[in-house]
């Protein structure tokens, strides 16, 4: 008889945090694979982890996606990812 095992991969709490509040506002699966896609590009981008992020952070990475040539609407969609994770109080209802 054979057995499959399966490898799950340990989802830090931050990323699930994340996970959870997108669930718990419906967002779409297109919207919470967006987000996370933008939290870890500014986590790259960091070096750190991106709770620790401050105000100049954020705008020295728009700063570095602007002079890397992103489109204005892609940076809006990322800066609200970034305000969705850091700034859970500001989520509009």
């Amino acid at each position: 008889m054979m057995t499959k095992s399966l490898c799950i991969a340990a989802i830090s709490p931050l990323r699930q945090r994340l996970l959870d509040d997108m669930a718990v506002r419906r967002s779409s699966r297109e919207t919470q694979r967006n987000y996370l896609r933008d939290v870890g590009r500014f986590t790259t981008f960091l070096g750190r982890s991106p709770h620790t992020a401050t105000a100049e952070d954020v705008r020295q990475f728009q700063i570095a996606q602007n002079a890397a040539g992103m489109p204005t609407p892609t940076m809006n969609a990322i800066v609200s990812a970034l305000r969705f994770f850091l700034h859970p109080d500001t989520r509009p209802t």
